[in-house]
């Protein structure tokens, strides 16, 4: 069993025909705010091994699981990474679960996931070895291509203002400053017009031509925003804490790593070039 949808894409790719898969989030769907249903619960129970975010991503997936009587070993995948450390406010610091923006973290994942399959099933450690090796060359292609299409974009406008608070890894492994969010950490928050009128004040001091709306976030608040403060709302959303669907230019993790940095590129005056493997 794989919670979110990231981590469900990694497994697939790694586990392939060996593994039986099953993910519980669907593309599109928010880990932050998802209510487990009664099927999920028997799943979990069911699973040999359960891959999830953790640093409390899912937080009512984790709950469900830390009260089912579960068979199988859970696997924290997002833990791997030492996370960021974010201020919810009041002296409340957390760690930030949105540790895939960096695709060096992912990397980290990867050989998780591997050796967590491997553990589960030995007789296949030869395809699941050859497997992540070859997701993992994939990735680092990816790591330096975006790192490449970011500097193409001036200097003073590497400045990220988007709906929550999801892209710190992101930004700090690719030289992109978070100017501001609307929300933070969880998509659970509900912003007050306070808020709205500081991220307003926090666009035009920060002087980007364009703010990003997020695929699993209503884009109604942030496109305020965008109008009060006098710059676009970039023309495609970028893809947060999931997946897009199938068919969509971000239905694996490496694809929307992909559409975000074209989008972004695109948004602030940088020059994108089409991401192809093995250049």
């Amino acid at each position: 069993m794989a919670t979110s949808t990231i981590i469900n894409d990694l497994a697939e790719r790694l586990g392939g025909e060996e593994i039986q898969l099953r993910g519980i989030l669907k593309p599109g769907d928010d880990p932050h705010v998802y209510e487990p249903v009664p099927a999920d619960s028997q799943a979990l129970e069911d699973a040999d091994l359960i891959l999830y975010n953790g640093y409390n991503l899912e937080p009512g997936l984790i709950k469900l699981m830390n009260a089912a009587g579960l068979k199988g070993r859970k696997l924290a995948v997002g833990e791997v990474v030492k996370p960021l450390q974010l201020d919810k406010g009041k002296g409340e610091i957390v760690p930030d679960p949105h540790v895939w923006g960096d695709v060096e973290n992912s990397i980290q994942m990867v050989n998780r996931i591997r050796d967590a399959l491997i553990e589960l099933s030995p007789e296949d450690k030869e395809k699941f070895t050859q497997n992540a090796a070859q997701l993992i060359a994939q990735l680092q292609e990816l790591d330096t291509w975006m790192t490449r299409q970011i500097q193409t974009i001036p200097i003073e406008r590497r400045k990220l203002v988007t709906t929550h608070d999801a892209f710190q890894y992101f930004g700090r492994a690719y030289g992109m400053a978070i100017a501001g969010t609307l929300i933070g950490i969880s998509t659970e928050e509900q912003p007050s017009a306070q808020t709205i009128q500081k991220l307003v004040e926090a666009v035009k001091k920060a002087g980007v031509p364009a703010i990003f709306a997020e695929t699993t976030i209503n884009p109604a608040l942030i496109t305020t925003v965008a109008q009060e403060a006098g710059v676009k709302l970039a023309p495609r959303q970028l893809y947060s804490d999931s997946i897009g669907a199938a068919g969509s230019n971000g239905d694996s993790y490496i694809k929307m790593m992909v559409a975000n940095t074209q989008t972004i590129v695109e948004a602030l005056g940088g020059k994108y070039q089409p991401f192809e493997e093995g250049r």
